[in-house]
């Protein structure tokens, strides 16, 4: 049997091959009245709410992976490794049997920055909610890691100044200070070696926030990658229409 449908289909396609000013915005209205939109249904508010349900989603998964112990020290793509401008302090102090106090002092940064993550959720919170159609939009239609570069863009400087003081009171409650003090005091007793300045509270925040804007760049590419990480319905609609958009 002839699909009527179909056939309405065609020749509407027909008719907007003879109108090139007009035809797309026709051939639009055509499909929409058949049920059949080219955005499959999605309107703007739609699009937004599913973008924002993503990120809070991914940004959730995201500082809950690296908050949990070993949630850095056992990643080894963001796990804080030792400063390279103290490294000459951990060379010499490992040839001089010192091993022990640099293994603690690297442990405590990660230790720090596992419990300090969890104050990054409600600026991720914040960023989503206030996020416009246009920059959801952009987002969407973006690459693999374009949520988390806008993320990096519009709040890293802020998280980093609310950030800073909570790793300092993580350092300190670790045992960071302590590890770095003790590691230092133990190389400026080997003769002839030169006294380093290093802001160490700089350092772990920054590792910090890059180790966790990774996280949230693995937890994007999963939702727009894999459709078994799209854990609603309305995850499902919004990024299988964005998928299909960009073939």
């Amino acid at each position: 049997m002839v699909n009527i449908k179909h056939i309405i289909v065609l020749i509407a396609i027909l008719i907007a091959g003879l109108s090139h000013h007009s035809h797309a915005g026709f051939l639009d209205s055509i499909l929409k009245g058949l049920g059949q939109s080219p955005e499959k249904g999605l309107d703007s508010s739609t699009i937004v709410e599913g973008l924002k349900e993503a990120l809070m989603t991914g940004t959730d998964n995201a500082v809950k992976e690296v908050s949990q112990v070993d949630g850095y020290l056992g990643n080894d793509a963001i796990k804080i490794l030792m400063p390279e401008k103290i490294q000459t302090v951990a060379d010499v102090l490992k040839k001089v049997g010192y091993q022990q106090q640099v293994d603690e002092f690297v442990g405590s940064m990660n230790r720090a920055a596992e419990k300090a993550a969890p104050m990054a959720a409600s600026s991720f919170i914040d960023l989503i909610k206030g996020m416009s159609f246009d920059d959801a939009r952009t987002i969407l239609d973006g690459g693999d890691t374009a949520a988390t570069d806008y993320f990096k863009g519009s709040m890293f400087n802020e998280l980093y100044d609310s950030f800073k003081p909570s790793i300092s009171s993580s350092m300190n409650d670790v045992g960071v200070t302590r590890a770095y003090k003790n590691m230092m005091d133990t190389y400026t007793t080997v003769p002839f070696v030169k006294d380093i300045l290093f802001d160490i509270d700089d350092y772990v925040t920054t590792k910090a926030l890059d180790g966790l804007f990774h996280q949230v760049a693995e937890e994007e590419k999963k939702i727009r990658t894999d459709p078994g990480a799209r854990v609603t319905e309305l995850l499902q609609k919004v990024f299988s229409a964005s998928r299909e958009r960009s073939k």
